[in-house]
């Protein structure tokens, strides 16, 4: 039984959770991109994905679970196959004397019920869960895959040994393919194929930390470059300079960009691939961390027909995600929306997308100078490396156009006097630019296994030395049954207590007082003091937010705030 729209649409004004006007512009918006309309409710930010799942959950007059809080145990997972579990959507994520319960999109399915009633002999509890939600917890299927994924490696390297010349390709290709698939089901974002004396270790970095995962033996790594090399379109005679290239594989019916990048090093070519997955595009501003305050002004900002949003921070600190969270917003059929990116990292259908290529002089200032000749409404800029792209896009700003982009800076208010340093004059700065939004990620703690506990007395007395009195004070340190929150380690997590990211953030909205601190060229000290007067929230209270919410660690916000 598919969901009644009508119903939906009713319920949804009715109770007052979505305006006529909100609900008649995500209609267009999935007429216009053939995507469901609940989809467009969810990833779009018309409504948050728990609450909308609560609604169609008591349409269909079923429980509402959300996946994401949930811990599978192996054994409740695999009461439904694999294969029935993608094909079907639906995933088993619990069980007790009532039943099997069961996640699905279609709680009115009763083909698939009296199918999991039959091979069970249980009867099922059917609970409504978001199509997204559930397509993410079927990677719970792959979690057991380390074991494997050795097996797999092993036995191709002993094939490996024992073949010469054009028998050997098959079991390398495999060992490559391998390591890929993994990584993409592991959420990896990059992998480091490193030689050393008498071997190699492959290790993956997943949510910002490096963990080794495997040794193989050296002998051979000159096939596994020469795999790769073959796969980026590089030149497999060429070991002595470095190379860059792209490559693509498909698993799980998506399409995955890789960016491959090796380099010569004493003990051999060490290869780096950083995994362009479609999936981690996908998230709205308020997945990203955005919340209350922080999520009005970047609103504010963005609805704006003119002026500029500039997300600042480290390489790896989620800059381009964030951007591209705004555009998937503004993406409409009404406006014309151009990019300019080094690499683009993700497709977004309806929007020009531009890659620098150095080598036809195609850098992100010609790029942008050619994007103005193409009527834009929204320009993104990958990135304003120097003065003469910096110059361009603050004029662009100016002249009636959106533009986004990112800088590196360490905080918010440090972002405007680094645009006096690229020679951009205060008027021009304090007049177009809207929000800077700095921003770092940390790791999330995993809900399946997480915990509360109360700090030790000598850990309450560090940590007041490292906030200060005022922020200890506001988190309610030294109250009776003050609790901080941690993960325990389990299977699904790897034993690290995390999965996933989210960011900390510290949005600068431009106030007429901003403005006149960019006019006398004032330093950012003297600019965060009027900010955080005027409401802004640094990042290190958004972060401790996070913390007494249980979100992540204050581990995890020391290490991200004082790298």
């Amino acid at each position: 039984m598919p969901i009644d729209y009508q119903k939906l649409q009713k319920v949804l004004v009715e109770s007052e959770l979505l305006t006529k006007d909100q609900l008649n512009m995500a209609q267009e918006k999935s007429h216009s991109t053939n995507l469901p309309l609940e989809k467009i409710l969810s990833e779009y930010e018309f409504l948050s994905g728990e609450h909308l799942g609560q609604v169609i959950a008591d349409i269909f007059e079923v429980p509402f679970v959300n996946l994401k809080k949930k811990s599978i145990e192996d054994g409740v997972l695999r009461i439904i196959p694999e294969l029935v579990a993608k094909k079907q959507n639906i995933i088993s994520f619990d069980r007790d004397q009532g039943g099997i319960k069961v996640a699905m999109f279609d709680p009115g399915d009763e083909e698939i019920i009296q199918f999991i009633q039959k091979k069970t002999g249980e009867q099922v509890v059917r609970y409504f869960a978001m199509s997204n939600d559930i397509s993410e917890a079927l990677a719970h299927y792959n979690r057991g895959l380390k074991e494997e994924f050795d097996d797999i490696i092993k036995q191709n390297i002993e094939a490996a040994r024992q073949k010469t010349g054009e028998d050997l390709e098959l079991p390398v290709t495999r060992i490559v393919d391998t390591i890929l698939e993994y990584a993409y089901q592991n959420k990896v974002s990059d992998i480091h194929i490193e030689p050393h004396e008498g071997q190699i270790l492959v290790r993956f970095r997943i949510d910002g930390i490096l963990h080794d995962v495997v040794f193989m033996p050296k002998d051979i790594h000159p096939f596994i470059v020469t795999r790769l090399k073959i796969m980026s379109k590089l030149r497999t005679d060429e070991h002595r300079a470095a190379q860059d290239g792209r490559l693509d594989f498909s698993v799980e019916n998506e399409h995955v960009d890789v960016r491959v990048s090796i380099i010569p090093i004493s003990d051999g070519e060490k290869i780096v691939m950083r995994i362009l997955s479609e999936k981690s595009r996908r998230l709205t501003l308020a997945e990203l961390g955005l919340e209350n305050t922080d999520l009005q002004k970047v609103e504010r900002g963005f609805k704006k027909p003119y002026g500029m949003i500039l997300a600042t921070g480290p390489t790896g600190s989620g800059k381009t995600t964030t951007l591209y969270a705004i555009l998937k917003i503004l993406n409409t059929r009404e406006v014309n929306i151009s990019t300019i990116e080094d690499p683009v990292e993700y497709d977004m259908e309806g929007v020009n997308q531009i890659q620098v290529n150095a080598k036809t002089n195609l850098t992100f200032a010609h790029g942008l100078r050619s994007i103005l000749r193409q009527d834009p409404d929204i320009i993104m800029v990958g990135e304003i490396r120097d003065e003469d792209t910096a110059g361009i896009a603050i004029n662009s700003a100016m002249t009636g156009h959106l533009v986004l982009s990112t800088l590196h800076t360490n905080d918010a208010p440090t972002t405007l006097p680094r645009l006096l340093d690229m020679k951009i004059e205060p008027f021009l700065i304090a007049s177009t630019v809207n929000v800077a939004i700095a921003q770092r990620l940390v790791r999330r703690i995993h809900q399946g296994c997480i915990e509360s506990y109360l700090p030790k007395s000598d850990d309450i007395k560090n940590l007041e030395k490292s906030l200060g009195k005022d922020r200890a004070i506001k988190i309610g340190l030294h109250k009776k049954g003050f609790r901080l929150y941690r993960g325990k380690g389990c299977k699904l997590c790897n034993g690290t207590g995390y999965e996933g990211r989210v960011g900390i953030f510290e949005v600068l909205e431009v106030t007429e007082k901003i403005r006149q601190l960019i006019m006398q060229r004032s330093n950012s000290d003297d600019i965060r003091k009027v900010a955080v007067s005027e409401g802004m929230t640094t990042m290190l209270d958004d972060g401790l937010n996070k913390v007494v919410k249980g979100a992540t660690t204050i581990d995890e916000l020391f290490r991200a705030t004082r790298e």
